[in-house]
């Protein structure tokens, strides 16, 4: 348990030990809710804002198809790391969006 202070404009500190404890870093977000009068942080991955739903249909089901060939031993030397294959997943979403904005759905 930590005791921290609430400054001007509702501000508060998270102490290190607690934003460490959940993984929160500088820039992250958070959720706030009132329950049963306490004030409930949960953290929030920005990839939820971050894709469009369509954008993140084609990420998933990337992901899915990796994550299987990769169980079955089905591995290529395309991507030398997780980066790389991330990259492509983003330059592959950016590029289905910008098709759909081309011939938008009537």
């Amino acid at each position: 348990m930590s005791i921290v202070k609430v400054q001007r404009k509702g501000q508060v500190t998270i102490p290190t030990r607690l934003r460490a404890q959940v993984g929160l870093r500088d820039g992250d977000l958070v959720e706030a809710t009132a329950h049963m009068g306490k004030i409930v942080l949960t953290p929030k991955l920005l990839v939820d804002r971050e894709y469009t739903p369509a954008q993140r249909r084609v990420i998933d089901a990337r992901l899915a198809k990796a994550e299987a060939d990769i169980k079955a031993g089905r591995v290529s030397d395309k991507f030398s790391n997780h980066s790389e294959f991330i990259a492509d997943l983003r330059n592959a979403a950016a590029k289905l969006g910008a098709k759909k904005a081309r011939h938008p759905a009537k």
